[in-house]
């Protein structure tokens, strides 16, 4: 009887643990290809109360590889340029990005912040990373869409 009910929490644990390796490796997988910036959103008391559309020309791309990021920024009235470079981990409901280098505008935030960590929200076409303050408070999202 101890035994079986050793052999019976042994794949109960298993399963739960292989359950949440599909869900980290589904989204792992899932985010992989290139993206783009579609709007933002704004929240307070963790609701959104503003979205914000992106402006005539600007254009952000997110392009995610097997465990490689690189995202780049153009807006046509700024002649600062931004892009970055770096590691990535997608787990069922966070986002991490570890950025290595990037435009001389982007080391600058580099040289004081190298890891950004979201809430990850994704599905097959669509995903938002969604900054959250200490008590994991929903500030402010950036909202792609799948592109390739």
């Amino acid at each position: 009887m101890k035994l079986s009910f050793i052999t019976l929490i042994f794949l109960i644990s298993t399963v739960y643990s292989t359950n949440q390796t599909e869900i980290k490796q589904d989204n792992d997988v899932l985010i992989r290809g290139t993206w783009e910036l579609r709007d933002f959103y704004h929240y307070d008391e963790n609701e959104v109360v503003d979205t914000v559309a992106t402006t005539d020309g600007y254009r952000q791309i997110k392009m995610y590889t097997k465990d490689r990021v690189m995202w780049t920024r153009y807006v046509p009235k700024d002649s600062v340029e931004w892009f970055g470079y770096g590691s990535y981990v997608a787990s069922d409901d966070q986002l991490i990005e570890t950025l290595e280098y990037g435009s001389e505008s982007m080391m600058n935030v580099i040289d004081t912040l190298r890891i950004f960590t979201f809430e990850l929200q994704i599905s097959e076409n669509e995903y938002s990373q969604i900054t959250v303050d200490e008590e994991g408070n929903r500030i402010f999202s950036e909202n792609y869409k799948r592109i390739e």
